[in-house]
């Protein structure tokens, strides 16, 4: 039997099991049994349906059966998340919206069939009758009012109303709720980042320190307040705020590094500059660093430095962006036959490195050439970071 078969079968049962609950009182009262069907005809046309391969149609049929009383609410309930969860939208806010127009449910029963009914319209992507369902419930002090307000932060999530899903928030919410907390942080620099792109600073580190208060270990809110302070001509500052960022996380180091140069650029000092990324480079063998740090040898003419720098490093521990690069390098001194030899591997790394992603998220394996500060795949915040190994870092 196909497993889905199997699962309405089940539901069949479930369903014929809550009709028989909501009729046993009234069983007592009925003529003996044989003078009255003691099951409606519905669940065995229903039934008929199941047997007959036609899940959609037996659905209807229950749907239509079952009677709304308080043994069957959880059976309403879950048929109603059934559908969502096979994608059948439309279905669940019919079953639901069924049940939700019932005088005889209780307040608690109402708000937890207004919640999943909000559920069915976020899916359907419905997002502004689910925000006015949801709206009504994050006031109640209960389970179902708190359930509500989470999903009411994601659901502003979702329309980038920042500053709304953080008015959402709760203390009560933030209490030893990590992923909420990380979230929080991300909102508030969504926000900063706006208010940095047109050079409004006030509001941008008003909106960046309350990231930290939210999340003390949020990379992002660093990152940015570097760069705020680069933007208002305190490049001390960014250098200062930038070398916080090896102690919350160091794989992060390579996201950091352009705006560290770009400070030291501004402060014209270039041996400063280069005796940090040797300081980190010993502490944290990354090759963006290496590669920066060659770079910066070269241009100064110290091409045989720079080339026996990063040829130690990747004999070491190497990676494929740091081979290629050590080509490039290898490439300015080559001549004749060597140099096409070269050029074939430099050819070879190149293309490797086009087809290899930059960048993994830690919780759901997503891959991507560009860093995004929430994870397309698992949604998660602050879960992508640069991939360390033979094919990264």
């Amino acid at each position: 039997m196909p497993l889905e078969i199997l699962l309405f079968l089940l539901l069949f049962l479930a369903l014929a099991l809550g009709w028989w609950l909501g009729r046993k009182e009234r069983r007592r009262k009925l003529p003996p049994p044989g003078t009255t069907s003691q099951l409606s005809r519905d669940y065995f046309v229903g039934l008929n349906y199941l047997l007959n391969e036609q899940p959609d149609a037996a659905i209807e049929t229950f749907i239509k059966a079952l009677e709304v009383n308080s043994d069957t609410i959880e059976t309403h309930i879950a048929l109603g998340k059934l559908f969502r969860g096979r994608g059948e939208s439309d279905k669940a806010v019919r079953v639901h919206q069924n049940l939700f127009a019932r005088p005889s449910l209780t307040k608690e029963q109402a708000a937890r069939v207004q919640l999943e009914l909000a559920k069915d319209f976020m899916a359907a992507g419905l997002l502004d009758r689910a925000e006015g369902l949801l709206s009504e419930l994050t006031g109640q002090n209960t389970e179902t009012g708190q359930a509500s307000q989470l999903l009411l932060v994601d659901l502003y999530e979702r329309e980038k109303e920042w500053q709304k899903a953080i008015h959402t928030i709760s203390p009560a919410m933030l209490k030893e709720n990590l992923p909420l907390k990380k979230a929080a942080a991300h909102y508030a620099c969504e926000l900063a980042a706006i208010q940095l792109s047109k050079n409004n600073f006030v509001p941008a580190k008003k909106l960046l320190k309350q990231a930290a208060a939210f999340d003390a270990a949020c990379i992002r809110a660093t990152l940015l307040m570097a760069q705020l302070e680069l933007q208002s001509g305190s490049a001390k500052a960014a250098i200062r705020i930038l070398l916080r960022i090896p102690e919350q996380d160091s794989a992060y180091i390579p996201v950091m590094l352009q705006t560290l140069v770009d400070a030291y650029k501004v402060l014209n000092q270039p041996k400063e500059l280069v005796n940090t990324l040797e300081k980190i480079l010993v502490e944290h063998n990354y090759t963006s660093v290496l590669i920066h740090l060659a770079e910066i040898l070269r241009q100064k003419g110290r091409h045989q430095e720079a080339l026996e720098k990063v040829d130690y490093y990747m004999l070491r521990e190497g990676s494929l962006k740091g081979v290629d690069y050590l080509i490039n390098l290898y490439l300015h001194q080559a001549g004749g036959d060597e140099r096409a030899h070269l050029l074939t591997l430099k050819n070879l790394t190149h293309q490797l490195l086009q087809q290899k992603p930059e960048h993994r998220c830690g919780s759901c394996g997503f891959e991507s050439k560009q860093l995004y500060w929430q994870c397309p795949k698992c949604r998660e915040w602050g879960s992508i970071k640069p991939i360390i190994g033979v094919e990264g870092e």
